[in-house]
């Protein structure tokens, strides 16, 4: 799961609450753009707290300086961000994930650099940020079949599509707006319909 690209309300850290004790979670991903380091620093140790609680762990986007600092369980890297070898060295036996949109090149080449898993998509239309690549379920499938890292795809997933994607053997769902955006159900009520 990743958080909404912006966290404002107070009343967030008690949604997170519940959206976690469905026990549907295995991973929060901390994914704020826009925010000072200041910000992200305490936003994240108040998140750290509830994933503990929760037997979540918390991956920190974009910055293993800040996963570092704030003690979390991992960072994920977009294809901009710090490189894998570098990541690595600073973040030691923790979690690194990896976005490879939808290209088998660098799939493989995070697998062969040691990252922990490897991000596919987008599969579905988002709002949460513009596509520039697009996956697909048969690329979801050639990958797994090459590569033994562990998948987890992104882009649009609801409570329409998600089973298409586990069905093929996507290993995780990183979901956001369907999350913390929905129109008609609150946080925890969404996650409940993932059945």
């Amino acid at each position: 799961m990743i958080s909404p690209n912006k966290i404002t309300k107070k009343s967030f850290y008690d949604e997170l609450k519940l959206v976690l004790k469905s026990n549907k979670i295995s991973f929060f991903q901390l994914r704020l753009k826009k925010e000072n380091i200041k910000k992200k620093i305490n936003i994240a140790k108040k998140i750290k707290k509830i994933c503990k609680k929760n037997n979540v762990k918390l991956i920190i986007n974009d910055d293993p300086h800040l996963a570092l600092k704030v003690k979390a369980d991992g960072c994920h890297l977009g294809q901009k961000d710090m490189n894998l070898i570098k990541a690595k060295k600073i973040l030691k036996n923790k979690i690194i994930g990896m976005t490879c949109h939808n290209s088998i090149k660098l799939a493989k080449y995070a697998l062969l650099n040691g990252a922990s898993y490897i991000a596919l998509g987008a599969f579905y239309k988002t709002k949460t940020k513009k596509i520039k690549y697009r996956s697909s379920i048969g690329i979801l499938r050639k990958i797994k079949n090459l590569i033994n890292l562990p998948v987890v795809a992104i882009g649009g997933i609801n409570e329409k599509n998600y089973k298409k994607l586990l069905l093929n053997k996507a290993d995780f769902l990183a979901i956001s707006s369907y999350i913390w955006d929905n129109k008609i159900f609150k946080p925890h009520q969404a996650i409940k319909n993932l059945k």
